[in-house]
């Protein structure tokens, strides 16, 4: 007959075995989990700065494509961007021009002009230009001409990704930049500039927006580059990404400390863009 005593239960060790197999499978689940969460929040901030920056680019190119389009073909260039004087935290536009420098004062930035292409063209504002069309290709006063000016506002705490895109139209009765874009830790612009010769569409040189004046020449071609990024914390070691990094190494000495100072961890994305001015290049 067997003693039933001794089939009830498990033993003390059998008890302990069993309590360390499972606490070693619950310590792999967590590891499993925590590294779910932190790649999700990599991914998620990277997309967010993917998104930012095709719309950043999409914003600039959009306009810039505009810069200098003309209603009526058959108007010459001078005719349609008469010269204009510095104003409203522009630069001088020279006579036959449709982009110019931001006023150093303002920091990094453009202007640029072009003709409404419909009735009540909108700008970035969304206010509707005063031109009205009745005919494919209206006189137009220079007046109707739609002129913004764009600038890129760094934060000057330690959270760069509150840097923004801002812009005005010039043509509203009380300019005021309005934010476009956010997530922006820094901006560069370069100028194309080409020879003298009007008869040449060419890029001979490029000049960073702080260098640029009227003398330099007319504006053909814009450069620019972003460095976008969010939140703080979401780097697992403090080392820097070589993109960053980079981007430092080409950064002025203040621009260059106000972003180490701001990094705290943060993921950065590079967007650069590329667009030639309507009718002064091929």
């Amino acid at each position: 007959m067997i003693d039933s005593k001794h089939q009830i239960g498990l033993s003390l060790v059998e008890l302990m075995i069993a309590m360390a197999i499972s606490s070693f499978l619950i310590l792999g689940i967590t590891q499993i989990y925590i590294d779910n969460q932190r790649h999700s929040l990599f991914q998620q901030n990277q997309s967010n700065n993917l998104d930012s920056g095709r719309f950043a680019a999409l914003l600039l190119d959009q306009y810039l494509g505009k810069a200098g389009y003309r209603r009526n073909p058959s108007i010459s260039y001078e005719q349609a961007f008469p010269e204009r004087a510095a104003g409203g935290g522009c630069m001088a536009f020279s006579t036959g021009s449709s982009v110019t420098g931001l006023d150093p004062t303002e920091g990094t930035g453009l202007c640029l002009r072009y003709q409404p292409q419909v009735s009540g063209d909108l700008d970035c504002q969304g206010a509707a230009n005063k031109a009205s069309f009745n005919q494919a290709f209206p006189p137009l006063a220079s007046d109707s001409l739609i002129i913004l000016a764009f600038k890129y506002e760094a934060d000057t705490s330690t959270e760069p990704q509150n840097g923004r895109l801002l812009c005005k139209s010039l043509n509203a009765t009380n300019p005021q930049f309005i934010e476009q874009l956010n997530g922006i830790a820094d901006m560069r612009l370069e100028f194309g500039i080409g020879n003298a010769d009007a008869f040449s569409k060419d890029v001979t040189t490029y000049t960073a927006q702080a260098d640029w004046s009227s003398a330099s020449g007319t504006i053909r071609s814009v450069r620019y580059s972003l460095l976008m990024t969010g939140r703080s914390g979401q780097r697992d070691t403090n080392d820097q990404p070589k993109v960053f990094t980079d981007w430092l190494a080409l950064a002025p000495a203040a621009t260059r400390t106000r972003l180490q100072n701001g990094d705290n961890r943060r993921i950065y994305q590079v967007v650069v863009g590329s667009q030639s001015i309507r009718n002064l290049m091929p």
